[in-house]
């Protein structure tokens, strides 16, 4: 059984959670999760229980104190224990990840989800406390680690810290994937409506990027996203050739990527709708990328668990080579199953004999 720890138990820390518990409890294990200490295990185990859009938890969470969060100290930071399936998971507080005893509680793959430690050296920190694999659920902002995206390209246990990269990376390589491999892009841009996330304000507030400080439930909210540049490091020869933009909108969840790109040659709308229909029956896409022929909006997407569900309708071509593609994502519920399943695909690296899969899909298409 694989062992695994939460460091950051916000939206993606909670999610990952329990998707772990619901579908892949015969393959991992919570071993540990280390939290910031905001609040007692009681207020944590609520969280779990109680959510706005996936409301109230299949399994019943309950919560068991074992110490203040003033009383932590480097030596024992364990404030309490999360009871689920008859299991006890340790909760701590330890701000310094070069503290958290992993070790202590045989952690084979510890999920960096606080988005605060995304360089490589903050995540190997965690390799301290006796951490084998670091998975960071962001893009990386330092240091040689490689992104790794699921059906796009595969970690083959070469290195200690991987980024499962964020979200919109997870839907956009994928379908860039697919254009790519069977009719070559030449550039491409992204735009992607996006949810708003906790690093925007509830109200107009201080914030260093001026567009985050408005009001995130009363704007849309033009900002950067690094999802095309971590699309290129899963697909390389995409390298200064694929950039993007993202639109925070006022939903928490729901999101959808719009994706130009000029091809390498001629196509047709059912062309470019053919390939993706095939893409969805291959294997290697199992349950990652999915087309959809109804006329869908974002509150549909809700609870959707592929990475990308391309919207064949609303595909266009235009002169012949310039494609718009348009694809959906649940950015919490979707992006967090990618994640769990990577955390899997990495714990295997680890046993004798049991390789990840190697071939991308774009070794699998004729261009």
């Amino acid at each position: 059984m694989l062992k695994v720890g939460i460091n950051g138990f916000g939206r993606i820390g909670r999610i990952a959670f329990r998707i772990g518990i619901l579908k892949h409890a015969s393959e991992i294990e919570f071993a540990a999760i280390n939290t910031s200490g905001s609040m007692e295990t009681s207020g944590w185990a609520h969280l779990v229980n109680y959510d706005t859009i996936y409301r109230k938890f299949e399994k019943e969470v309950k919560a068991e104190e074992t110490k203040k969060i003033e009383a932590v100290t480097d030596e024992d930071p364990q404030i309490g224990n999360l009871l689920v399936d008859g299991k006890k998971i340790p909760v701590l507080a330890q701000k310094d990840p070069a503290k958290i005893p992993w070790g202590k509680y045989q952690v084979d793959v510890v999920i960096e989800s606080t988005g605060r430690f995304t360089t490589e050296e903050d995540a190997k920190k965690h390799a301290a406390g006796g951490a084998k694999r670091v998975v960071i659920s962001a893009p990386v902002k330092g240091g040689n680690v490689g992104t790794f995206i699921l059906g796009v390209n595969e970690y083959k246990g070469e290195a200690q810290v991987l980024s499962n990269s964020s979200c919109t990376t997870n839907c956009v390589a994928p379908v860039a994937a697919v254009l790519h491999a069977k009719f070559g892009i030449e550039k491409a841009a992204l735009t992607t409506a996006h949810g708003y996330t906790d690093d925007q304000n509830l109200q107009d507030n201080s914030h260093k990027d001026l567009r985050r400080a408005r009001a995130a439930a009363e704007n849309i909210v033009p900002t950067t996203t690094g999802a095309a540049i971590s699309t290129t490091e899963t697909i390389p020869e995409l390298k200064g050739l694929f950039d993007g933009r993202a639109l925070r909108v006022p939903l928490i969840t729901g999101s959808i990527t719009d994706l130009a790109a000029v091809l390498k040659k001629n196509v047709t709308v059912e062309e470019v709708n053919q390939a993706f229909k095939e893409a969805a029956e291959n294997p290697l896409y199992k349950g990652i990328l999915a087309v959809s022929e109804e006329p869908l909006v974002s509150s549909d997407i809700i609870g959707r668990s592929e990475s990308a569900i391309v919207d064949l309708p609303l595909t266009q071509v235009i002169g012949g080579n310039l494609v718009k593609v348009f694809a959906w994502y649940d950015n919490e519920w979707g992006y967090a199953n990618r994640l769990i399943e990577q955390v899997i695909r990495v714990g295997k690296t680890l046993g004798e004999g049991t390789k990840a899969p190697t071939d991308p899909l774009t070794l699998s298409w004729s261009k």
